[in-house]
């Protein structure tokens, strides 16, 4: 455990315990949502790099223009 992550627990310890387990909770959910994430973008690399292959292939082609911020 790293010692930043230690004096976050160290912290959390001294709240009351509703809030303790409030923490707990949140921390629970982002740690889920996070590893949900990362599993959802590792399914998607395929199709992900298909598409930035077309792109290049359009680009290639001149099937491309430049950016305009101005229009976005």
């Amino acid at each position: 455990m790293t010692d930043l992550l230690k004096k976050a627990f160290d912290t959390a310890s001294k709240l009351p315990e509703d809030e303790q387990d409030a923490v707990a909770e949140w921390l629970l959910a982002e740690l889920a949502s996070e590893e949900g994430w990362e599993g959802r973008f590792a399914r998607t690399q395929d199709a992900l790099s298909a598409l930035a292959h077309e792109a290049l292939d359009e680009h290639e082609r001149g099937e491309t223009e430049d950016l305009d911020p101005e229009r976005l």
